[in-house]
This record gives C-alpha cells, structure tokens and sequence, in this order.
C-alpha cells in the first residue's frame, strides 16, 4: 500500500564525531524491521558507512539515507532516516541534509557532553528551523555523566532541553532507564540488552527521580499557558498525556528539546 505523503518523515541522526550516531542508526533500522542483522561501526558493517574509506576508518564520510517503516496507532509511516558525518571536515555534508529535514535526533557522548561539532551542527540546525530531540550515548563509558552532559546542552547550546529519561547507574554499572513521566525503570539483560525488564525504581535513585521529575512538569507546563494555568491551581491536576502533549507542542514549534539516554552499542535505552 502507498504511503500518502503527510504520512512521510526525513529524519536526521547528527553528531560530533565518536558520539555513536552511526551505531544509533543502525539500532533503529533493527528495531523498525529495515534490518534483520546488525551492523557494527567497529566491525566495518554499518550499513550506513558503505564506502570504502568509512569501513576502515570507521567513521561516516558522506551522508546516507535510508527507508524504514514505523507503524503508529495503526497508521504507517515511511522514515527517511539520514546518518550524517560528525567530523568537521565534512560539516558541508551535514548543511545539505539539514535542508531536507522534519527533525533531528541529536546524539552526545555520555562523558563528554557538548563537544565542538555537537556546536557546530546545532547552529546549523537553528538556522533551518529543525526540530531536535537529544540522546545523551554511551553511558556505559567510564566516566559518563548524565548531569553533566545535560547541563553543557543548557550551558554550550543555549537550549531549553527537558529529561524524560534518568540513567540507573553509569560506566560498567549501567543497566537501564527510569521513565520519569511513567515512572517506571527499565532493566536491560542479557549479552545485548535483548531483554526489557519491568522493575519498581530502586530505592536510591527514588528522591533523585523525584527531583528531576518536578523539574520536567515545571518546564513542560511553561510551554502551555492554558497547562500553565491549570498546573497553578492545582499541581496535581495535569495528566501526563498532557505533558507528553506539551513537550511534543514545544519540541515542533523548537522551544524545548526532550532527552533520552542509553547505551547503543550495548542495546540498552534504544528499543
């Protein structure tokens, strides 16, 4: 069946370079079915490095694009997905695909936060009006850390990002996320991370969640005046598909950006 062409997203995967956008990438075609095999960047199979150059030197030269299917309260999307160089030297490559854009997944290193072309893809990004969303990576490194990253996104980027996500634990103690609007953790097991595990939030984690949980509603409500209102009233009043709505409202319009975290290359925080 032909997808109408409301039903068509040009999506781009951008990044300062070893950030782990193409592993990202390559998670997603997984995870929507477009692959049935997944590619490694360290191995020289990401299907989105296809040149020669790229598989041995392991980063992403020249932008590439692919299709994958996304299904949606029964409705079929068609995902033009773009994986773009995060090296300087092909800054170019990134401008030329920010053109075409609906929105961008903004990948960052877990350790190291905003770095220099992290920077220099999100001006770019302002100046083409592309609506972001933010996924802080590798927090399985050592030495990531989720605060800090998110704190250079406000500090380096002037953005208004705002976190649904909160790691449990970091560097070789990372084993999955807390869902701060559901509050609900999530354990990934296995060698891969290939399996979701429901749990209650671990009791250490409990206050820190709670803290970072108020601070998302307050900065979701600011970007509705009626929410805004009605939060004013009665705290307890808003819903979260309210403030799920206002966050979608306000990442379209480029006021706010929603921040994931996870580990792609371990599977965990991407399905």
């Amino acid at each position: 069946m032909a997808i109408v062409p409301t039903n068509i997203r040009n999506i781009g995967i951008c990044a300062h370079i070893d950030a782990g956008k193409t592993t990202v990438t390559e998670r997603i075609l997984l995870y929507t079915g477009k692959n049935y095999k997944l590619g490694e960047v360290h191995e020289g199979t990401a299907t989105m490095d296809f040149l020669q150059e790229e598989q041995e030197r392991g980063i992403t030269i020249q932008s590439a694009a692919t299709t994958c299917p996304w299904t949606k309260d029964g409705v079929e999307y068609k995902v033009n997905l773009i994986d773009t160089p995060g090296h300087v030297d092909f800054t170019i490559e990134v401008e030329r695909s920010l053109r075409v854009l609906d929105g961008a997944v903004a990948v960052f290193d877990g350790k190291e936060g905003v770095e220099a072309q992290s920077e220099t893809v999100w001006r770019q990004a302002d100046r083409y009006r592309v609506p972001r969303m933010c996924f802080i990576n590798k927090m399985d490194k050592m030495g990531a850390d989720f605060e800090f990253s998110f704190n250079s996104i406000i500090k380096r980027l002037g953005a208004n990002p705002i976190a649904v996500q909160y790691p449990i634990g970091v560097g070789n103690d990372f084993k999955g996320i807390i869902d701060l609007l559901g509050l609900k953790a999530f354990f990934f097991e296995g060698e891969m991370g290939q399996t979701v595990v429901e749990r209650d939030i671990p009791a250490e984690l409990e206050e820190k969640v709670e803290e970072w949980r108020h601070a998302l509603i307050e900065k979701a409500v600011e970007l509705d005046e009626a929410l805004m209102e009605k939060y004013l009233e009665d705290e307890t009043s808003v819903t979260v598909e309210e403030i799920k709505a206002a966050i979608r409202k306000g990442t379209i319009a480029e006021e706010c950006n929603p921040v994931f975290c996870g580990s792609a290359l371990k599977n965990i925080g991407v399905q």
